[in-house]
């Protein structure tokens, strides 16, 4: 896939599997909003919404997280821990070579520190986890295209 400059959200809907609902939703609650918003023209009509590469990234990784199970607040609350604690968009902690280094369970966050502090994004995110053991059951949060399965055409047969 060669990379654009912004993909428009019908591009993005078939990218992550999203609806442009999911996607209209997401910018309206502050999840992700595309870095160029929709906005009326002079003929009355609405310009599509364009999204950066980055951003396409961090919603397939959002997407797969949504896919997962993970509530739209605890996405809300992951990108916010991030930021505020962190200093980090989604994007740097899950493989553009960021300071923490985003995982998970498939039940819980994590954010581990280059320094190799732990945190739980979910529950805990301010006060660093004891950890003991074996690393290998977590799996870094990353993305990969899954576009949206096509539609069957009913075949009609002649009677």
């Amino acid at each position: 896939m060669r990379l654009k400059k912004t993909y428009g959200s019908r591009e993005v809907a078939a990218l992550t599997g999203l609806t442009a609902r999911q996607l209209q939703l997401w910018d309206a609650s502050g999840l992700l909003s595309p870095a160029i918003p929709s906005h009326k023209t002079a003929a009355g009509g609405y310009t599509e919404r364009r999204y950066t590469p980055i951003e396409l990234f961090e919603l397939l990784v959002l997407a797969d997280l949504r896919r997962r199970g993970f509530t739209i607040h605890q996405l809300h609350q992951i990108l916010r821990i991030l930021q505020e604690q962190f200093g980090e968009r989604l994007f740097d902690a899950t493989g553009g070579g960021g300071s923490v280094q985003v995982l998970t369970d498939g039940r819980e966050i994590y954010a581990r520190t280059a320094g190799g502090a732990f945190f739980n994004l979910l529950k805990t995110p301010a006060q660093p986890l004891l950890v003991i053991g074996n690393e290998g059951l977590l799996k870094n949060l990353s993305s990969s295209l899954r576009p949206r399965a096509k539609k069957k055409k009913k075949l009609q047969t002649a009677d």
